[in-house]
């Protein structure tokens, strides 16, 4: 019912000439009223004056459908998607404080700061969303949430005896013209050059940089099931990628071209020698700046970090869970344990200008 007068008044508000200001006191009021109601009746529970929200995400459809399926299963919330491969700030900006948007989902935690810092975020409070995710991995002022861990991983020929690896290995001249990646200037890349920034230094890192360059087996560019597909090929023996695809082409129809990709290879989860510890960046989201359903969108949020869409994060996405009780998949613990790179993200993230700048120079994906 609240869904569908907010929903009037903001054709009023569009067809009319009503002021922001004036809305948005309505929208308050009637949305106190609907809080009272909610608690002066058992018959009317939360997800009565949220039956719907609207999630704009950057993610795959395949893997967050079955995430949206269980969530309205639970809830009886129905879930508006919007997916956007690129420009997902420039389109919430655009329709300013009349976006329908309620959740923001996206990759990467330069993508996560890139929203919070443009203010496309609302500061939330939420002690279940505080007490699954690490303090190391949501914003100390509730405005965004990590949702999944992505670590970023060695594909190699099965056929080869590498057991171990350093992310520094992929500048030794021993794997010339042996090494596969996607492009440089990929968020998933450009954060882990930006973490050897933060590990190395500036100067460090444009010496590995080149030395990786000098080891390409072909043009960085494609995508991460390419590196599989083209260790199948014979182009390369070794390449970045991110854990979860590996899962994805490992447990594919037998006899397709992703299940030979990859049968082809079997994964290393290199580290920093510094620190002996993976690359691990996040998939992750907040409310909307300007939610028209922000209990909803809590509630969406709060089921994400749950045990059960952690399993689903975990068994078919092959994704790392937020929570440390959510058992893994098979898949996944075959790859060996994760220990998790210990450098805060938020310093990471300071690097991404730096680690562009340092791709372009290089000419890395010419």
């Amino acid at each position: 019912m609240l869904n569908r007068i907010q929903s009037k008044l903001f054709q009023l508000d569009t067809q009319s000439g009503l002021s922001h200001r004036a809305r948005r006191l309505c929208l308050n009021s009637l949305q106190t009223l609907g809080l009272v109601l909610a608690l002066s009746s058992s018959l009317a529970p939360v997800q009565a004056q949220t039956q719907s929200i609207n999630l704009y995400t950057t993610r795959e459809p395949g893997l967050m459908q079955p995430l949206l399926e269980a969530f309205t299963a639970q809830t009886g919330i129905k879930v508006a998607t919007v997916f956007l491969k690129d420009g997902l700030l420039e389109r919430v900006k655009a329709e300013g404080a009349r976006s329908p948007a309620d959740v923001l989902m996206t990759v990467d935690i330069g993508n996560l700061l890139d929203l919070a810092q443009a203010n496309l975020f609302q500061s939330i409070h939420s002690e279940a969303l505080n007490a699954a995710i690490p303090a190391s991995l949501r914003s100390s002022d509730g405005s965004w949430f990590a949702l999944s861990l992505r670590d970023r991983v060695l594909y190699v020929d099965k056929a080869l005896a590498l057991k171990t690896f350093r992310y520094e290995d992929l500048a030794d001249p021993a794997y010339k013209g042996k090494v596969c990646i996607r492009s440089g200037q990929h968020p998933y890349n450009n954060a882990l050059i930006a973490s050897m920034i933060a590990h190395h230094g500036s100067a460090e890192t444009e010496k590995w940089l080149r030395g990786v360059k000098a080891n390409l087996a072909r043009k960085a560019a494609g995508g991460d099931r390419d590196v599989a597909r083209d260790i199948l090929g014979g182009i390369c023996d070794l390449g970045l990628a991110n854990a979860y695809y590996a899962g994805q082409m490992k447990t594919a129809a037998p006899g397709t071209e992703a299940r030979k990709w990859g049968e082809a290879i079997k994964v290393i989860r290199p580290t920093f020698a510094q620190t002996d510890g993976t690359f691990v960046n996040v998939s992750g989201g907040g409310v909307a700046a300007h939610a028209p359903n922000k209990a909803g969108a809590i509630v969406f949020l709060e089921f994400l970090i749950s045990k059960q869409a952690q399993s689903l994060y975990a068994r078919v996405n092959f994704e790392y869970p937020v929570r440390a009780d959510v058992e893994l998949d098979a898949i996944a613990q075959s790859f060996g344990p994760l220990k998790a790179d210990p450098t805060p993200l938020t310093e990471i993230a300071k690097h991404r200008k730096e680690a562009s700048l340092l791709v372009d120079r290089l000419g890395f994906d010419r």
